[in-house]
């Protein structure tokens, strides 16, 4: 796709400039600069697309690069067919070429228009870039030129002269400082050139953080270090600021660190360029409170959400953040008008100094505009399975996951001792955090504690009086994870009350299970538990059936519960419950039990 937009370039480019300029004839300004070498600079760039550029002084110290000359009518089709192909900034417009001064590109010079050429009226110049974002505008930070300054002085500037030089400076030049001490973290205050109590504090502050005396006056030399650092390393991020007009967010990002990749909505994803660890998406939905908050759970099942961090989520607006070792990310969402909109910045841990600018330019600018959200439509399928992804972002997957069942009111859970190993974290039903109260070697078992109370629907009865073998039982598990929002009853039969090697404390069962259903509930026909299913484990290289598993049964659970001080109900329960009731019984006891890094 990206060749045949340069080749739908290349031949616009070769028709487009063909012929002479005609006094009628109008321009495309695509971009603008503040210095001839910065704009001859960008004008090469263009010219490897388009053979139709010419530059031309703008008057007040900018040059612009246009396309063109085209006829009026011409202009307006190639202006909205270059848009539409994101090969020249959204912000490009039909030129007033009375403001055009002399050529400065070609090298060879270029033919001024005639100053009576049909324009309209330029909004003032702003800056661009070549590679532009989705629907970019030109960059509202860019930091205009500075007004001459007075003459250098020396390193032995005495506080009377650095005040003098001060007052000399211009509103844009004193706004520039206040950005650049806000760029370095010391400023909060408005950006209107007042050099107030709080910018004297800020002064200070970087002073003192730069190794000078805090005396809250910057000499010439403080200030060119101070400002000119600034603006080398917003050159560096490439800030402007993009108007994506099919999310209806306007918002500043770093143009040189991300590059548009596509929609997957409810998100406009920007992935990292030329190497960069960072990521932007931006969110924009449709939706009410629950959409917002269902929103906010989603995010935190991604991986690149991690889960140490703080969250806050209010009734109308939530923020996420995060960090591990491999990555960090800060996101942000508001409900407002039937409407969700906000972004997510990802980055590497080790950016945090520059990612932290970089998120304050994306906050301070963030701005949702007209009643539009992402159409759903938008995007294109992944061929990756869709239970790994939400809207093409990797879904954060647990190590294991096994199946437990609730063994009291408080939600204290019964599991497969398998399911503990190597983990960081333990979550019931991945949503509910849980810690582990007891492990009992001798028969596998694990016993689990939620972080937070829990009122499971019911929990287990255990039975230990056992029913005769070849009576129908019932085994309720997560056979396939999370692929299913619910667990899976398999009905088998109790083919023997002892191990397949005699052991007391096994039940023997003939039933089709899955590795997911180790550590669920083993049912009689009144619901009763009468034990637990174990991990199929092959032993001495012998596979048995597949149809041929084992339970641990009711008493050695009392015991283990007991003697962690938990309290077990026994079951007084007698009769045949309906299969129905029976599968709504065991569903409604057991439990996805996960261990995640």
């Amino acid at each position: 796709m990206r060749q045949w937009i340069l080749g739908l370039g290349l031949a616009l480019g070769v028709a487009l400039s063909a012929g002479q300029s005609r006094a009628e004839d109008v321009w495309l300004q695509i971009e603008a600069r503040p210095t001839k070498a910065e704009a001859e600079e960008r004008a090469r760039a263009y010219s490897g697309v388009f053979d139709n550029v010419r530059g031309f002084a703008l008057g007040n110290g900018w040059y612009g690069i246009v396309l063109g000359p085209f006829t009026p009518e011409e202009a307006d089709r190639q202006l909205r067919v270059l848009k539409t192909e994101r090969m020249i900034p959204r912000d490009s417009f039909v030129a007033d070429t009375t403001k055009f001064d002399g050529a400065f590109w070609p090298a060879d010079g270029a033919a001024a228009p005639s100053p009576g050429a049909p324009a309209e009226e330029a909004p003032a110049p702003e800056t661009a870039t070549a590679e532009p974002l989705s629907d970019a505008p030109a960059p509202e930070v860019a930091v205009p030129a500075p007004t001459a300054e007075p003459q250098p002085d020396p390193a032995t500037e005495s506080p009377q002269e650095a005040r003098a030089a001060e007052a000399s400076l211009s509103q844009a030049d004193r706004e520039l400082v206040q950005s650049a001490l806000q760029w370095n973290g010391v400023y909060t205050g408005k950006i209107d050139g007042a050099f107030g109590s709080g910018t004297r504090k800020s002064i200070a502050a970087w002073q003192e953080k730069s190794g000078h005396e805090p005396t809250g006056v910057l000499t010439s030399a403080q200030r060119r270090a101070l400002t000119e650092g600034y603006r080398t390393e917003q050159a560096a991020l490439g800030l402007e600021t993009v108007r994506e007009e099919e999310a209806g967010i306007e918002i500043t990002l770093p143009g040189k660190l991300v590059a548009f990749k596509g929609y997957e909505p409810p998100f406009v994803q920007y992935e990292g360029k030329d190497g960069s660890d960072y990521k932007v998406l931006l969110i924009s939905q449709q939706g009410d409170e629950n959409t917002l908050f269902g929103l906010y759970d989603i995010m935190q099942t991604l991986e690149i959400v991690p889960l140490q961090g703080e969250r806050e989520r209010k009734k109308s607006a939530f923020v996420l953040t995060g960090a591990n070792e491999h990555v960090a990310s800060y996101t942000q969402a508001e409900l407002r008008g039937g409407l969700i909109r906000g972004f997510t910045l990802v980055w590497n841990p080790k950016d945090a100094a520059q990612a932290g600018r970089v998120l304050e330019a994306m906050k301070a600018s963030f701005k949702p505009y007209g009643d539009k959200a992402l159409d759903e439509g938008l995007g294109e399928p992944s061929s990756t399975p869709a239970a790994d992804l939400v809207s093409g972002l990797q879904v954060r997957k647990p190590l294991l996951s096994l199946s437990g069942f609730y063994a009291d009111a408080a939600g204290t859970v019964v599991t497969s001792a398998d399911v503990i190993r190597h983990c960081g974290r333990l979550t019931l039903d991945e949503v509910h955090e849980a810690e582990l109260v007891a492990e009992d070697k001798a028969t596998g078992l694990a016993i689990l504690r939620p972080r937070e109370p829990l009122a499971p629907p019911t929990h287990a009865a255990l039975q230990v009086a056992l029913p005769r073998s070849g009576v129908e039982v019932a085994i309720a598990g997560y056979s396939y994870g999370d692929a299913l929002d619910a667990p899976v009853v398999t009905f088998g039969t109790l083919s023997g009350t002892t191990g397949l090697e005699g052991e007391a404390d096994r039940l023997r069962l003939t039933a089709h299970t899955r590795d997911g259903d180790a550590g669920g509930p083993v049912f009689d026909t009144a619901g009763s538990v009468i034990g637990i299913l174990l991990p199929r484990t092959m032993k001495d290289g012998r596979v048995l059936p597949d149809d041929a598993v084992s339970a641990l049964k009711a008493e050695p659970i009392v015991a283990a519960l007991t003697a962690a001080g938990i309290t077990p109900q026994t079951s007084a329960l007698s009769g045949a419950m309906p299969a129905e009731d029976l599968t709504r019984h065991g569903r409604e006891m057991t439990v996805l039990v996960s261990c995640w890094e």
